[in-house]
């Protein structure tokens, strides 16, 4: 568990310092460096380990704890659970060495029919099968346990592990089918065309729903952590278990919304996710309703009266109650974005801008992120026998996580109002129609300055952490409000959710998919990247 852990966050280290760096080369602080594909081998190594790396480490790491801790028990299969982590260290590394010798800028979309060089790919694969292992070791040790106690209801922290296990075994078929079967033949030069089309289709299929993976282990610390350690209780059990089971359900077949601009794919597949995606806002505000009441049983707990008593009452000095509000905050932001991001209409307007950026990082590095610092602080003591880790620094380095996020993204969805393009490596801010926009990315540097030292002192508060000789307290996640209560078959295991998941799958996509696939003349040349 501390080996996944200690691998991501050094990767997450190391890709948020490459980060701030284009955003300051970007800037009119910075005479430009003369050499775009420096930038883009950056954004490369940047999105790999933020889209792929870091979630999927720390997603596999917490899941081992949970194992343990939710099922009382071992972990069955520890020497498959070393071989997954050795195969993503192995596949990072592969990965991170191509594309610092500048023969993988294609960034983490794979963007056909830009060609990487293949040991970019192979890497990318050994994460993933990697992380495949850990799927299987979800599963197994959850039919061992329910093999032992019979009619016993899941852990809820075991549900939501297992639901994300299966939800991130599902959705990166589509990227795994699309390195495989379209891109390293040509990456191999068995090919000199790609049918780019349908490779953005597939990465589709990944695309979004991988956003909801990167959400589970932030979703499970919602219900099963943060109750338990501002001092409340959870307000629904049920609730908690229909929501992330909603994830596996409308979190699939909704990524044809990204690709409302490619002419590949017909207008009423297009308005079908469109209108899935809107579903994914249910188990969303199901959430959000089920944390905000959990957090109010805690403030009344400690007094709390009247109407909004409660939220003067609640534990403000704790940095779990800091986190949750936070990351509340940056998901409502970022939510409100995805609805014009998903709208079929709307997009038009910010479609391939600044403003998408904004979105994912208010999701991802804001929501999410914040949630997986979370979770290491509370299980350190844990893992590591170490004594009760600085509130005070924990507190600070919230803070300036949450500032910073702010700071830097805010600024994004303005400039991309205003047709600002993403991805470029370089603006003339001489320009009088870019000139007014200058300070915007001045402003979005400051705030991934305020980033970069809310992660190096994340990194030290772990490090600095203390061993003592006693034995920790037993590890507890958070009770339900009414407890020992029977639990729906349905919200007891998979079987149903996994169904529709992929039936929804097959429908959404089986005729997109079939359509390009069968398409004549769809194919176009590769374009490889590093060579002369």
């Amino acid at each position: 568990m501390l080996a996944h852990f200690w691998v991501a966050f050094v990767a997450f280290l190391g890709a948020i310092v490459l980060g701030e760096w284009q955003m300051y080369v970007r800037s009119p602080l910075h005479d430009w460096v003369n050499n775009p594909e420096y930038y883009y081998r950056s954004v490369t190594a940047h999105g790999t380990v933020m889209a792929y790396v870091l979630p999927t480490l720390v997603a596999m790491g917490f899941g081992y704890a949970i194992v343990e801790l939710a099922l009382k028990r071992p972990l069955i299969g520890l020497r498959w659970a070393w071989g997954g982590f050795w195969l993503v260290v192995a596949g990072t590394a592969m990965a991170a060495v191509t594309m610092a010798a500048g023969k993988a800028s294609v960034l983490y979309t794979f963007y056909p029919p830009m060609i990487a060089s293949p040991f970019y790919y192979f890497g990318v694969v050994l994460v993933v099968v990697g992380s495949w292992i850990w799927v299987a070791l979800m599963s197994v040790n959850l039919k061992a346990w329910k093999k032992d106690n019979p009619g016993a209801t899941v852990p809820l922290a075991m549900f939501g592990n297992v639901a994300g296990a299966y939800l991130w075994a599902w959705t990166s078929v589509g990227a795994a089918v699309e390195v495989l079967v379209l891109i390293l033949p040509a990456s191999l030069g068995l090919t000199d065309t790609i049918n780019a089309g349908l490779a953005r289709v597939f990465f589709s299929w990944t695309l979004h729903a991988i956003v909801y993976f990167w959400l589970m282990p932030a979703y499970i610390a919602f219900y099963t952590i943060v109750p338990r350690a501002i001092g409340g209780r959870l307000y629904s059990d049920t609730m908690g278990r229909v929501a992330l089971a909603l994830f596996l359900v409308f979190s699939m077949p909704i990524g044809i919304h990204h690709l409302f601009a490619d002419p590949q794919v017909g207008a009423g597949f297009k308005f079908v996710h469109a209108v899935m995606t809107a579903m994914v806002s249910v188990p969303t505000l199901l959430t959000v309703f089920t944390i905000v009441a959990s957090v109010e049983i805690a403030g009344r707990l400690r007094g709390g009266k009247g109407l909004l008593g409660w939220v003067k009452a609640l534990p403000w000095s704790n940095p779990m109650m800091l986190a949750v509000t936070f990351s509340f905050i940056m998901l409502g932001f970022g939510g409100a974005g995805g609805i014009i991001n998903m709208s079929y209409q709307l997009n038009e307007t910010i479609h391939n801008t600044q403003w998408v950026t904004g979105h994912f990082h208010l999701i991802f590095a804001g929501a999410i992120v914040i949630m997986y610092f979370m979770v290491a602080y509370d299980l350190w003591p844990q893992l590591t026998h170490c004594a009760p880790l600085p509130q005070g620094l924990m507190r600070a380095q919230l803070w300036l996580w949450f500032v910073g996020m702010l700071v830097l993204s805010l600024p994004w969805h303005l400039v991309g109002l205003l047709g600002m393009p993403r991805r470029m490596a370089y603006y003339d801010y001489s320009h009088p129609a870019l000139h007014s926009q200058a300070w915007t990315v001045t402003v979005s540097t400051i705030g991934g300055l305020m980033l970069v030292i809310s992660a190096v002192l994340f990194v030290l508060i772990l490090a600095r952490a203390r061993k003592v000789a006693r034995t920790p307290e037993p590890y507890t996640f958070s009770l339900p409000v009414h407890a020992g209560g029977r639990t729906p078959v349905a919200l007891n295991g998979f079987g149903l959710w996994v169904a529709m998941m992929i039936g929804l799958t097959v429908v959404n996509y089986g005729y997109p998919i079939a359509q390009l696939a069968l398409l004549k003349e769809a194919s176009v040349p590769v374009i490889p990247i590093g060579s002369r």
